[in-house]
């Protein structure tokens, strides 16, 4: 090995850490917010997103808002969901997605088609403490808006969360009856 090979490998691979190291402190740090559907991954995205605010502009159902500053200057206006008091409808036609020029929101496979299956923007869960089935009586106000079949399903009229299937919508904490909310909605990177 000579004198320029040694130093390529050493600069590569301290890169390659560095790299690494940056990525776990990004992504510890999105545990606070939860990005659009398809945004790439965290670290990526920061350096993608040009915080135009097309994709806050795009959602008809006004779920997306942009970070506030007080969350640090390297977030602050790229866009979040709103999934703490509402969900995302997954459109049809993801409009968020398609007013994104920058591609930090991204649907598009290795071919450049288009992936209509919705990603797995959050994790959800329910209090069985607070959900109303479990105490006795009966309510069944999220039975009907989950747009994912089999994500939430009803056994006894109790409602359970398929954690394979759901996509972390919030359509089922939206239509929860109980203030607090019965259902939870935590970030993917958790």
């Amino acid at each position: 090995m000579d004198r320029r090979e040694f130093f390529s490998r050493s600069f590569g691979k301290a890169a390659e850490k560095l790299t690494s190291h940056v990525d776990e402190k990004v992504a510890r740090r999105a545990v606070h917010w939860i990005r659009p559907p398809f945004a790439i991954s965290e670290l990526e995205f920061l350096l993608a997103c040009t915080r135009c605010d097309a994709c806050i502009n795009a959602c008809p159902h006004k779920v997306i808002f942009p970070l506030a500053a007080r969350l640090g200057a390297d977030v602050m206006g790229t866009p979040a969901l709103d999934l703490l008091n509402k969900g995302c409808q997954l459109c049809e036609d993801w409009p968020c997605v398609q007013a994104c020029e920058s591609n930090a929101l991204n649907n598009l496979d290795e071919e450049q088609r288009p992936i209509n299956t919705p990603p797995q923007m959050a994790k959800a869960s329910i209090d069985t403490e607070k959900c109303l089935p479990y105490s006795g009586p009966e309510c069944g106000a999220c039975n009907h808006v989950c747009k994912i079949d089999g994500a939430l399903t009803w056994q006894q009229e109790k409602p359970s969360i398929n954690q394979e299937l759901c996509v972390g919508c919030g359509m089922c904490r939206e239509a929860c009856i109980v203030e607090d909310k019965a259902i939870t909605i935590h970030s993917i990177h958790e």
